[in-house]
């Protein structure tokens, strides 16, 4: 059954064939979504408090299991959606003064 799987998601593009653990031998379909984000060469913050050297900001929330998490909004990070700094290369590439989103536990 692995081998028409194999042979299906080429046929069939878009999808990805897996086997369900609660349906032993049956191969189910779900579509796969692809997001393509490209703001090379431009800004993402277009005019968002561009007087600011990096716009980043901070919510105060009560139930979370860390003292504080930083979210991407760059679009950029390689551990999206949580930031990695990899706004700090966009900015110097582009001039754009996008930051990450900071949650912090109350």
């Amino acid at each position: 059954m692995a081998s028409i799987a194999m042979s299906c998601s080429a046929a069939v593009p878009g999808f990805r064939f897996n086997k369900s653990p609660m349906a032993a031998g049956v191969v189910t379909a779900r579509p796969r979504r692809v997001v393509v984000v490209r703001a090379e060469g431009q800004g993402i913050n277009l005019d968002i408090r561009k007087t600011e050297e990096k716009v980043v900001d901070s919510v105060v929330v009560t139930e979370l299991s860390k003292p504080l998490t930083a979210y991407c909004r760059c679009w950029r990070s390689g551990t999206f959606p949580l930031c990695d700094g990899s706004h700090v290369k966009h900015n110097k590439a582009t001039g754009d003064n996008v930051g990450p989103l900071l949650l912090k536990k109350q």
